[in-house]
């Protein structure tokens, strides 16, 4: 299930948005973090909405025509169902529409299925950060995906 819409971040959403980082990651953004982010002129990021409930969000941050990606989680609930990929797949298209031609993330070396989804999404292997994550302590891969506008 596709969500039932992807719209910016806004104000309403931040609680949300931080209890879901609380929920996916052994180091969580807090809630004043994420809310720094709505007046951020370098960050943009998104929200999936089913049914008006958050499902997912996805943050970047841009400088000049390259941007990396901070987060990505869904909600355990609505995972499985294509969210993450319709996150990713707004958030590539928005970007290149402010004229971005490159997305860059980090992903733990052992997070197999999010690394799948990013290769079917272009994305590429371009280095390896050892002991970039803490809780437990892993190495990251950097992936990036590039485009023309």
């Amino acid at each position: 299930m596709r969500p039932s819409e992807i719209v910016p971040m806004a104000e309403a959403h931040v609680a949300a948005v931080a209890a879901l980082e609380r929920c996916c990651f052994s180091a969580p953004w807090s809630e004043q973090s994420v809310r720094e982010e709505l007046s951020n002129p370098l960050s943009l990021w998104l929200v999936a909405l089913l049914d008006g409930q958050l499902a997912g969000y996805v943050g970047s941050q841009t400088v000049l025509d390259e941007a990396d990606m901070m987060n990505l989680a869904v909600d355990p609930a609505c995972r499985r169902q294509g969210i993450a990929r319709a996150l990713v797949e707004a958030l590539t298209a928005a970007l290149a529409e402010r004229g971005v031609r490159s997305l860059t993330l980090e992903v733990r070396a052992s997070n197999e299925g999010a690394i799948a989804l990013y290769r079917t999404l272009g994305f590429a292997q371009v280095g390896r950060r050892p002991n970039y994550y803490t809780k437990p302590r892993e190495d990251a891969l950097i992936l990036r995906k590039e485009w023309s506008l």
